[in-house]
């Protein structure tokens, strides 16, 4: 097991992207309208063979939530009336048509993903309707990865076999933290014993991978009971764990404004706490992937990096080759050729897109050649653990140490902290480098390099 010193994890606790695309969803422009995303849906389906066999994935965005969470970052809307969904679920269906007018129907679909939000706000009619209204208008393949987010609060262990029998095979279960007092401060109170339950009942279903969500650096946490929290996750076993660090931004988030600061741990806490986690989950046999995510060794995630398979999209690692991602739902970012694409944020603007008979799409980003020749390296990096020359050189018609002259003499200070080695045929990411791969893959970030602002970011650690 690999041991990371505190002191390495400190000097690089800065803010940076996470590299779920290249460039970032920050550098999207209002310049990139709904015309731009139909000609490159039309471009896909105009691609020839190719394009038509390539499958899509899919993520469906679920904005609603029963109650706040203080620490939520994400696009949501808190009601009471579980009836608000019914005329989401009208839109979203008039999305999926004209997206269907423009790329054909049955499409084949690897990849499906429902998150928010809850998803599991939705009741079992509703997520019976969507699922009907996705499978009506494409195909989903057999032996695909279909995933929904599952707040713990809002399910039964009936509610889980109701989601095997609509097709679901993995899990993501909220969980953050199993200490009542924490628990408590941030609004989200779901005791341990619930979570246990429904895991085990996901097991007996069959369901093919269940993953916890954890988050350290919440009011009242302590490295101390961080520590009962990761013992407990460790007993339970998830098949994949993704371990966020909060980050408290109320000036951009306002649910944020609940918290109270000087009941948040210092940076000295939060180190320990994330170094005691990577001890911790290492120890009771789980492989770190990479970023935020462990997996247990015979999950399809961590054999996909044993074998040079991982790829990273939106929702973070896969083991879904690079596919055309479709977003629906308010919020919702797409990839689609060499294009990225975002949705209208407010409910309003969105069902005023589609009332139009408007595709929803406010923002986003057609990627310049240099755009393409980074994100190969940055996604090598982040997925791989390393670069050949020669392969970017042949695919991108480039001298690569002349191209990133620049970067390799940053890459040289990384290689002197243990982070990746050098030589004649490439970069290579070491053992500790991977706890570190977005400060890796941020050397050839063009956009962060050029303007040097980072507070718009979540810090690495």
């Amino acid at each position: 097991m690999n041991v990371v010193s505190p002191d390495l994890l400190r000097r690089f606790d800065v803010p940076g992207p996470r590299y779920t695309s290249y460039p970032t969803a920050d550098r999207f422009v209002e310049a990139y309208t709904e015309a731009d995303y139909r000609q490159a849906l039309n471009q896909r389906r105009g691609g020839g063979a190719a394009a038509l066999v390539l499958p899509l994935s899919l993520y469906v965005h679920i904005p609603f939530c029963e109650s706040l969470c203080y620490y939520c970052a994400c696009n949501k809307i808190i009601t009471k009336h579980p009836e608000r969904a019914d005329e989401y679920l009208r839109y979203l269906s008039r999305e999926i048509d004209l997206h269907v007018q423009q790329i054909g129907a049955g499409q084949a679909v690897s990849q499906l993903h429902l998150g928010g939000g809850s998803p599991t706000f939705l009741s079992d009619d509703r997520l019976s309707e969507l699922m009907g209204i996705l499978r009506r208008n494409f195909a989903l393949a057999p032996g695909g990865e279909y995933s929904i987010e599952v707040d713990p609060r809002t399910v039964t262990t009936e509610r889980l076999a109701f989601l095997a029998q609509l097709g679901f095979n993995r899990l993501s279960f909220g969980v953050q933290d199993f200490d009542p007092a924490v628990q408590k401060a941030v609004h989200r109170v779901q005791p341990a014993e619930q979570v246990f339950n429904l895991v085990a009942e996901a097991r007996r279903l069959g369901f093919e991978s269940i993953n916890v969500d954890l988050i350290y650096g919440l009011p009242r946490q302590t490295p101390e009971s961080f520590d009962r929290t990761l013992a407990q996750v460790a007993e339970l076993r998830p098949d994949r764990i993704a371990l966020y660090a909060y980050a408290h931004l109320p000036e951009r988030f306002k649910p944020q404004r609940r918290i109270v600061s000087a009941e948040l741990p210092g940076a000295a806490a939060k180190v320990s706490m994330l170094s005691r986690s990577l001890t911790a989950f290492m120890g009771a046999g789980y492989v770190y992937v990479g970023m935020d995510h462990f997996a247990l060794p015979n999950d399809s995630l961590a054999v996909a990096k044993r074998q040079g398979r991982l790829h990273r999209n939106f929702q973070g690692y896969s083991t879904q080759p690079d596919c055309d991602l479709i977003g629906l739902g308010v919020s919702a970012i797409g990839r689609v050729g060499a294009t990225y694409s975002q949705n209208a944020k407010t409910l309003e603007d969105y069902y005023d897109y589609l009332n139009q008979g408007r595709l929803p799409v406010v923002r986003g980003l057609a990627l310049s050649r240099d755009d393409l020749v980074r994100r190969a390296v940055i996604m090598a990096l982040m997925c791989q653990g390393h670069v050949l020359y020669e392969s970017i050189d042949l695919a991108w018609l480039i001298d690569f140490r002349t191209y990133f002259a620049n970067e390799m003499a940053l890459l040289a200070d990384l290689e002197r902290d243990g982070l990746v080695t050098l030589d004649d045929t490439g970069i290579e990411v070491t053992p500790n480098g991977w706890f570190f791969i977005r400060a890796v893959a941020m050397v050839f970030d063009r956009y962060l390099q050029a303007d040097r602002t980072r507070a718009r970011f979540s810090r690495i650690i």
